[in-house]
């Protein structure tokens, strides 16, 4: 662009740079105009060509410099310098807005290929030129493939979870089978427990008395070794041990070859109760040989569920009530304490997948007021897995004797930890409650509630429960990997409920070293059955 004033400073001419066009052509008269007059329109268009030089480099920057008229030029640049923004890109989102609810509603073309990634999809994009709506469809049916996708790993995943939580780890299975053949080879693994001298204290009430029942020996271990290593008076301990018949000579083995001195063990199998016979539980031989319930837990069940009406919380309970230990006469042994040991007033009774941390001697200082249970409630937290459990969450109370006899919004309390006073039990029907329920449930086919004890317990110890302090018993440690530590440090017992147990790969790792810590990785037996500590 170039300014020109002609010699006899009569005309000044702008023009641009190829000097083809001129811009501006100003003509001054000698006689009608002043220098001062000159001076000023020099000074205004000093002030006016920059401006003009940066619309320029504007319109080229944008590609306007194509335009080859002045009008294309402001057609470009008017709406901008009055503030005005074109609104197509609106227009075409309102466009794709009106496209996308229609292919909501609509059915996927059966010929559409739905690209297997992202890479495929801009790939199919190119080539196949595809429309919007088309676009829109391939969009839909991608995120209804993830979608499906992610639901049926998430359910195989709590397939293959419930199958491994069923399992036995093979170093477990190792450990019982060298410590039977133990049994059999040597004396001192079949020495009595406890010692002659000792046996007046398994009745003797001024003594801490214990009961586990299990099958998992390095489980059971680990209960008796944690309550002994936190109690202030461990002299005044004695474990009461219950097991199957074939799990009976290892779990004698362990203990005749590892006492936990000063507390005692006694070890019994469940065949050594003269009590414990078919005439006087008929219900539970029903339980095992109800053609209902084993097609429950044999049968091809898990294939027939209809995973679109479910979601995966309620797929894990279904599964988790599928565990076989819910058949086991060694789970519902706890409803027969009274006459399992009659001579026996108040018992602590611990599930085999706890940890002791803190010393137990003042659950027998606890007043239970006439009441048979002493527990700790579960519907005081806002934990959906384990805290917030109420009748309703065990019931099905479309039943008409359940919505007859309980009441949705009763608290639940926790099995795993209990106090039981034995001389209050044997004045009540518990038991007798709690095999008519257990009918009932068989006679329904089992519509009332799934397998498991603890709601027949529910109904059975209604009105027999005192609830204790919450930091008595820490539940909820084989559901959650999201447990609060510092909570667990405090808790006296923590419970490893749910399905992943400290003893299997699928435990959670931060949460292991709690129960580890009591397994002795020294001992013989446990080292060459390659139990590692994790």
């Amino acid at each position: 662009m170039q300014l020109h004033f002609s010699p006899s400073m009569r005309s000044i001419t702008i023009s641009s740079n190829n000097g083809i066009i001129d811009l501006m052509r100003i003509k001054v008269a000698a006689c009608h105009i002043s220098y001062r007059t000159l001076f000023h329109t020099i000074l205004i268009l000093a002030f006016l060509l920059p401006f003009v030089f940066i619309l320029t480099a504007l319109v080229t920057l944008e590609g306007v410099n194509k335009c080859s008229s002045f009008d294309c030029l402001g057609r470009r640049l008017g709406p901008r310098l009055l503030g005005r923004v074109d609104d197509s890109s609106k227009r075409l989102v309102r466009d794709f807005y009106k496209i996308l609810n229609e292919v909501k509603t609509g059915e996927i073309p059966p010929a559409l290929d739905l690209p297997d990634s992202f890479e495929q999809l801009v790939s199919d994009m190119k080539s196949k030129q595809y429309d919007a709506k088309s676009f829109a469809f391939l969009l839909r049916g991608m995120m209804e493939k993830f979608e499906r996708d992610t639901r049926e790993a998430k359910f195989a995943e709590l397939m293959n979870k419930h199958f491994a939580a069923s399992s036995v780890p093979k170093g477990i299975h190792c450990l019982s089978l060298r410590l039977t053949d133990e049994y059999s080879s040597n004396a001192h693994a079949r020495k009595q427990l406890p010692p002659p001298e000792l046996l007046p204290r398994l009745s003797d009430n001024s003594y801490h008395h214990f009961i586990v029942s299990t099958d998992n020996i390095l489980a059971a271990a680990v209960v008796v070794s944690s309550t002994v290593q936190s109690s202030q008076y461990p002299d005044k301990i004695v474990f009461h041990v219950i097991t199957d018949k074939k799990t009976y000579a290892g779990m004698h083995s362990w203990f005749a070859l590892n006492p936990i001195t000063p507390a005692i063990v006694e070890v019994k199998g469940i065949h050594q109760f003269d009590w414990l016979t078919r005439e006087n539980v008929p219900v539970l031989e029903a339980v095992e040989n109800q053609n209902g319930i084993r097609n429950y837990y044999h049968g091809n069940n898990y294939a027939r569920n209809n995973l679109s009406e479910t979601n995966p919380q309620k797929y894990a309970a279904k599964l988790q009530a599928r565990s076989p230990k819910y058949i086991s006469l060694l789970n519902h042994l706890r409803i027969y304490l009274p006459e399992l040991f009659p001579n026996l007033d108040k018992v602590v009774f611990l599930d085999d997948d706890v940890v002791v941390q803190r010393d137990l001697s003042l659950l027998w200082e606890i007043n239970l007021n006439g009441k048979v249970n002493g527990a700790v409630e579960t519907c005081r937290g806002a934990d959906e897995w384990v805290m917030s459990k109420h009748f309703r969450n065990y019931f099905n109370f479309s039943h008409p004797l359940i919505a007859q006899h309980l009441d949705p919004d009763e608290c639940a309390w926790a099995y795993g930890m209990n106090v039981f006073d034995l001389r209050a039990w044997r004045s009540t029907n518990i038991r007798e409650t709690y095999h008519t329920w257990l009918k009932e449930n068989l006679r329904s086919n089992l519509t009332m509630w799934k397998l498991g004890t603890l709601p027949p317990a529910l109904i059975a110890f209604k009105g027999h429960v005192l609830p204790i302090d919450h930091s008595w018993h820490m539940l909820g440690l084989g559901y959650q990997n999201k447990t609060d530590i510092e909570s667990v440090k405090k808790a006296a017992v923590i419970h490893y409920n749910g399905q992943s147990k400290p003893w299997l790969q699928i435990g959670f790792e931060h949460l292991r070293p709690f129960w580890t810590k009591y397994v002795n990785y020294s001992n013989d037996f446990v080292r060459n059955c390659h139990i590692l500590d994790s």
